[in-house]
């Protein structure tokens, strides 16, 4: 019987989410604090300076800097309507629309920079996996991205009948192929999201937050609405309080599948996430027949070549060929949504001659990545014999998140093995916290001592970061020192129990 379990590991700077289906990792989503800006958040402001000749107002949502609100930002929504209507509506002066002192709800569309406050509008959007949410809007938009008439009319018609009195909604491209439950699932949550912004907004003193943009567990949950789970582990007790209120307020059928981790072993170890990780960065995938697989991602495509390696378990070379291609198409839809590629992606499978086994190959990767909850298209065999398909770019892959290009070589030294890449410094520190929690679990100590690259001793001492160890020794309650080591690679380090 297949399981489906989502693993959630938060430590005070970053947040990991694992999919786990049958004890296979099937895909790794990640989030650092220190990236999350408040772009999506929508507050409930006071207008404190109306400046006609730029046409804009300043707006004080509680934050350091006033907001900055321009006319053209005080519109209704334009998304839905046809290109030569757009041209038709006219930006009023700044001073017809708002005054001094005057009450505003508002969305933030850019973060504060440097001396500027953030950026707003009055807007409001609430996006979900496949709509997005207009308040007080009776239009239904489609992306312009989903290109096939008969498509947009069908997603069109099954949207229509979930306008009311609350807005309308725009269908976003992910909606291609979306069912008539799908589209119910995601209407019902964002309108039970617009009234309690509606209902924070009655209650709530100006200069307050009425909607946070999302954290990265509750939009993973929001995105598994309707879909399978059968259990949710978090490891943190604040986290858990936090999506067990979400929940019950947005997604009630999921509460009961909440569960608190309280072991000593850190959550990712139980289930083997962290080796999973790993392999994910490496070039080869082993098969459990002796074949392997070697995934490239470059700039403009990735690409997969299969090689029989040790496997040679038939007498006949056609038939080994042929089940090392069908084993590999299996791993290939497992690797691409792990390591969630994208883009161009071109696979040498090992040379067939007979056409039948190139046409059951081709339907076992097609059925293969038919599980793919991202948009997957196969064109088949080309004149060279490769397989070239594409996948849709959702965010960024596993390996652009975690790594960055090798500082010391084009791709031939001992840093990265010959990758080109090697793990970013931001990742070999967070790989240090975890390394120093799991160690303060198993042994008692009194202090812990870290060697590490200059690079990444820099980082965890100097200022900019120093709220990363402060926050760890407060959680651990132990001392943490940090000492360079000329002779360490990026991503070697040390952790010493004194």
């Amino acid at each position: 019987m297949d399981s489906v379990e989502l693993l959630v590991n938060v430590t005070p700077s970053e947040t990991r989410i694992a999919l786990v289906e049958t004890g296979l990792l099937k895909e790794v989503h990640i989030e650092r604090q220190g990236k999350r800006g408040i772009v999506g958040n929508i507050y409930k402001g006071r207008v404190t300076r109306v400046l006609p000749g730029m046409q804009s107002a300043f707006v004080d949502i509680g934050l350091e800097k006033a907001a900055f609100l321009h006319a053209s930002d005080i519109v209704s929504h334009t998304e839905c309507v046809e290109e030569s209507e757009q041209k038709q509506f006219v930006v009023k002066d700044i001073s017809q629309l708002v005054h001094e002192g005057q009450d505003i709800v508002v969305q933030v569309v850019k973060d504060p920079l440097g001396t500027k406050g953030a950026r707003l509008t009055t807007d409001i959007t609430l996006p979900s996996r496949y709509l997005v949410f207009m308040p007080e809007n009776s239009h239904v938009g489609v992306s312009q991205r989903i290109e096939s008439e008969e498509e947009r009319n069908r997603l069109k018609e099954l949207t229509l009948p979930l306008c009311d009195e609350l807005g309308g909604f725009i269908i976003r491209t992910a909606a291609e192929g979306a069912t008539e439950l799908d589209l119910q699932q995601d209407a019902d949550f964002l309108k039970r999201l617009w009234r309690k912004v509606l209902e924070r907004r009655a209650k709530y003193p100006t200069r307050s937050m009425l909607y946070g943009e999302l954290a990265l567990t509750q939009r993973i949950l929001r995105d598994f609405i309707g879909g399978k789970l059968d259990r949710i582990h978090i490891d943190s007790r604040l986290c858990f309080n936090e999506v067990k209120q979400f929940t019950e307020e947005f997604i009630p059928n999921l509460t009961d599948k909440l569960i608190l981790y309280t072991g000593n072993q850190p959550l990712f170890d139980v289930y083997s996430v962290e080796k999973g990780i790993h392999h994910a960065l490496d070039r080869r995938v082993n098969l459990k027949s002796g074949g392997y697989l070697i995934i490239e991602q470059t700039e403009a495509m990735t690409t997969i070549d299969i090689n029989t390696g040790a496997f040679v378990g038939h007498r006949n070379l056609e038939e080994t060929i042929f089940n090392t291609n069908i084993e590999a198409t299996k791993t290939i839809a497992q690797q691409l949504q792990l390591r969630n590629l994208g883009g161009m992606i071109i696979i040498d499978f090992i040379d067939m001659q007979s056409e039948e086994h190139r046409n059951r190959v081709l339907e076992s990767l097609q059925d293969a990545l038919s599980r793919d909850p991202v948009k997957t298209n196969v064109n088949g065999f080309t004149q060279l014999g490769l397989v070239e398909m594409t996948r849709k770019r959702t965010r960024e892959s596993l390996e652009h998140v975690l790594c960055c290009e090798c500082p010391t070589c084009q791709g031939e030294c001992a840093a990265c093995q010959g990758r080109g890449r090697v793990k970013t410094v931001e990742t070999v520190c967070y790989e240090i916290m975890r390394e120093i929690i799991r160690v303060h679990h198993l042994f008692a100590s009194e202090q812990f001592v870290v060697y590490a690259s200059h690079a990444v001793a820099d980082y965890l001492i100097n200022e900019e970061s120093h709220g990363l160890l402060a926050e760890l020794e407060v959680f651990i309650g132990k001392q943490i020192q940090v000492k360079t080591e000329p002779f360490y690679t990026q991503e070697q380090f040390d952790v010493v129990v004194m």
